[in-house]
């Protein structure tokens, strides 16, 4: 066997020995490194005569070659083998249940008032909307509601300091004027958003949200007033039948002023049709717009009749879904959001129409 036969023997098994990529790369470097065997001999090339280059280059170049295609081979293999090894390592139980990352939920609030929205769209009602910084007009005086009244006392409303007749809207009543006042009628709207009364204890907190309705039109009656409140909360409530009983009240701002409580069953929890009432809950205010506030609006009260109700969306939501604690629904509690709030995907329940 000559010497490059020799040399390419032990090359070649030292390659076939190498089990690490390092013991690989040793080689190669004793090989054809700088200082390599087969560096150095080709390094020869350059004292031979022609005829002798003629004779050894090939033999020299054939060498290099064979052992350059062996050292890629192995290093393929070993990454290979390294790469099954890790892949094996790594391996994962594709039947543990998969991690799913944290879904928010909507506010029983925000549901409730999709739901109500979706039944008035149904009845051909409207949303409006307006600021929730009110001056004392229309907040009070444009509703019929005198100097002396209550509701204007600080310890039941936010006033705004340094702004008198400024007020934090204590109802959405407001929307109802400026609607009259910018609009023709016929008018139906509903106007829900949040209000701020100085108050807070487990049915009361200083801001909370409402809903009123308004409808301005000819010939309007409490008639009308009583069957549109009847449709609304069958539709809400999700039921067939429901019997409303119907106080006289006083509202400044309504005559005749009325206060709707909604019959009750106990056992279904749900509001109940004749023969199956067992207790009576207020649900709502209402009553006939009062000529004085449609006159303030620069309308003609003999020409312009309208009903009005308001309720409490909050109050709503805690009477459908059972929560008893008002205080809880703005703590933020994610605990709490994630068992009584609902999924993003759901539709509100009535979206099926009001009206059958």
């Amino acid at each position: 066997m000559t010497d490059t036969s020799q040399l390419q023997a032990d090359t070649l098994a030292a390659i076939a020995a190498a089990t690490t990529p390092e013991a690989l790369e040793a080689v190669r470097v004793a090989a054809m490194g700088k200082q390599g065997s087969i560096t150095a001999l080709l390094k020869t090339l350059g004292g031979m005569s022609p005829e002798e280059r003629a004779v050894n280059g090939p033999a020299f170049n054939g060498l290099r070659e064979t052992v350059t295609a062996a050292l890629a081979a192995k290093k393929a293999a070993l990454d290979e083998a390294a790469l099954n090894a890790k892949l094996a390592a790594e391996q994962q139980d594709m039947t543990l249940p998969v991690a799913l990352p944290t879904a928010g939920s909507i506010h029983p609030v925000s549901q409730v008032m999709d739901e109500l929205a979706e039944i008035f769209a149904d009845l051909g009602f409207a949303v409006a909307s307006g600021p929730e910084i009110e001056d004392d007009w229309h907040n009070f005086s444009a509703l019929n509601i005198p100097e002396s009244h209550p509701a204007r006392a600080m310890h039941d409303t936010f006033y705004i300091d340094g702004q008198p007749t400024m007020v934090l809207r204590t109802h959405t009543s407001p929307v109802q004027i400026r609607t009259m006042m910018s609009q023709k009628p016929p008018i139906r709207i509903i106007a829900p958003g949040r209000v701020y009364r100085s108050d807070s204890d487990a049915t009361h907190t200083p801001m909370f949200h409402q809903i009123e309705g308004l409808v301005i039109d000819k010939g309007i009656t409490l008639a009308h007033l009583r069957w549109t409140l009847e449709t609304f909360i069958k539709a809400f409530f999700e039921v067939d039948d429901v019997v409303l009983r119907f106080r006289p009240s006083y509202f400044p701002f309504t005559e005749p002023s009325v206060e709707v409580d909604v019959g009750y069953n106990s056992k279904t929890g749900k509001p109940a049709g004749a023969g199956q009432v067992d207790k009576w809950l207020e649900v709502l205010g209402s009553g006939m717009v009062h000529p004085r506030v449609i006159e303030a609006c620069g309308l003609d009260p003999n020409e312009w009749q309208g009903f009005a109700f308001g309720t409490g969306v909050d109050r709503l939501a805690m009477l459908k879904y059972g929560l008893t604690d008002l205080r809880a629904f703005f703590d933020g509690d994610i605990k709490w959001l994630k068992h009584n709030g609902f999924s993003a995907f759901d539709l509100p329940s009535i979206s099926a129409g009001a009206v059958s």
